[in-house]
């Protein structure tokens, strides 16, 4: 490890403790003077005159990282590796992810039915003639959503895809809501949106900058190929107002539906049988269906793992990972796997598509890279990195590696919840760079920022059971 930048920990830990213990709400730690704001008159929006308070921006962007021992998100600065601030959460047992511009986290209890958001500080405006950017200190949003059950919320372009599961025991069915980080930051109260009448574990991917979703359906049990709450059928929805309304059934089914992905073209589900992939063609969505190769065995692909700028999307069965390239229907298991015993943690791919990333349970981040041969692309491994010193059997109990992927970079930020502390690696050099001392054991973390305009990484961001 090349450099230590360790945090002023002690004296922020006892005020959080302190906060916690009085049931307040947000600490008040800033570790590093004051950022310079522009004049807007206390408005966190988009939609003010910052006036001549504009100032630029040198920022390799923050981090939100979730202690769950104290249901509280710590925002650290990356570039001085200064503590801003902490945020208290309402509720505990949460996931973390960031919006679809990744200016705000995204703190998200399934078990509550409660999604709230704070403001990284970090943001970007379109001026008409330019675009300026701005940074401020993070900041609580007073911006909620309260859906039955929010589990897959997953990014595609410029939009975050909540999709509610609903309750079957409260009569509860699923929703689907739809928003910018515009919708966040100015609190807008009626948000695109689909109304199921029936629960339902789904997933929802945007198409044509929201104009359409292609979101799940879910069948009587008499019809359906499916168990339980899972869905088998994909449905297209055109956006109305506000409302996305039903326009096509998608006509092959996708028995067991979990997991679904996208690249530039197309809209991969994952099915028992294969995969269900789609994409317009003249006005109209079609649908084929890839099915499984005999490695899959009686398995499934159950997560997918998509990037706009890679041809193939990375389906995971059982742990095992295969190449799926839907402009040409194949499947390919991959020559690289882990070991017998080793577990995966955390899959991403960089934030130019260039390496699909493996974090796994023994403090390995795997690193492939494709290349083309007979004109298809074929992932291999091209590095593995060892980011953690310490007994892996001394891991906190339902606790495990993390990682986050920066979007203005090559850089990938993991956190050993054992050491207490965050590393950056550089994956132009394959190798540590930096070490964060954090303070506590993190459960989750996620780049915030001011994302490099053309990449756009989909994967499911929360899927909390």
């Amino acid at each position: 490890m090349t450099k230590s930048f360790k945090l002023n920990m002690v004296a922020a830990s006892l005020a959080a403790l302190l906060l916690t213990a009085c049931g307040g709400a947000d600490t008040d730690i800033i570790e590093q003077d004051p950022i310079e704001v522009p004049d807007d008159g206390g408005d966190n929006g988009d939609e003010h005159d910052h006036g001549t308070g504009d100032i630029s921006v040198d920022s390799s962007g923050r981090l939100a990282v979730f202690n769950e021992d104290t249901s509280v998100t710590s925002v650290f600065d990356i570039k001085t590796g200064d503590l801003l601030d902490t945020f208290s959460s309402t509720h505990t047992d949460n996931s973390l992810t960031a919006s679809a511009n990744y200016r705000f986290a995204v703190v998200a209890s399934r078990n509550n039915d409660y999604v709230e958001f704070i403001d990284s500080g970090l943001l970007i405006e379109d001026h008409g003639d330019h675009l300026h950017e701005y940074e401020y200190a993070p900041v609580r949003s007073d911006y909620t959503l309260n859906g039955s059950s929010p589990t897959h919320i997953v990014k595609n372009d410029d939009e975050m895809i909540i999709f509610y599961d609903g309750n079957a025991d409260a009569g509860v069915p699923a929703s689907v809501q739809v928003l910018k980080d515009s919708d966040i930051s100015g609190e807008t109260s009626e948000l695109p949106h689909i109304d199921y009448s029936v629960n339902m574990h789904g997933v929802a991917q945007s198409q044509d900058d929201g104009e359409y979703l292609l979101s799940t359906i879910r069948r009587d049990a008499a019809d359906s190929t499916s168990s339980g709450t899972l869905p088998d059928q994909v449905g297209v929805y055109h956006l109305h107002g506000t409302e996305y309304e039903q326009e096509q059934i998608l006509d092959v089914t996708c028995p067991d539906l979990h997991g679904a992905a996208q690249n530039d073209d197309y809209v991969v589900f994952g099915c028992s049988d294969g995969v269900l992939v789609s994409h317009e063609h003249d006005g109209e969505f079609e649908a084929v269906k890839i099915t499984n190769v005999d490695e899959v065995g009686t398995s499934r692909i159950g997560s997918l793992y998509g990037h706009d700028e890679s041809d193939s999307l990375i389906g995971v069965a059982s742990g095992a990972l295969f190449a799926i390239n839907p402009a040409v229907s194949t499947m390919e298991k991959l020559e690289w796997q882990l070991a017998d015993g080793v577990s995966a943690v955390s899959y991403s791919f960089s934030h130019g598509a260039e390496y699909f990333l493996v974090l796994d349970s023994e403090g390995y981040l795997n690193i492939l890279n494709s290349h083309s041969h007979d004109g298809e692309a074929h992932w291999v491994l091209v590095d593995t990195i060892d980011i953690s010193e310490e007994d892996i059997s001394t891991m906190p109990e339902g606790m495990n590696f993390s990682m986050t992927v920066a979007q203005n970079g090559d850089y990938v930020y993991v956190a050993d919840p054992i050491a207490q502390h965050i590393l950056q690696i550089d994956l132009e050099e394959m190798s540590i760079t930096r070490d964060y001392e954090i303070g506590f054991s993190a459960k989750a973390l996620t780049w915030l920022g001011i994302a490099e305009e053309g990449h756009d990484d989909d994967e499911d961001d929360d899927h909390n059971h």
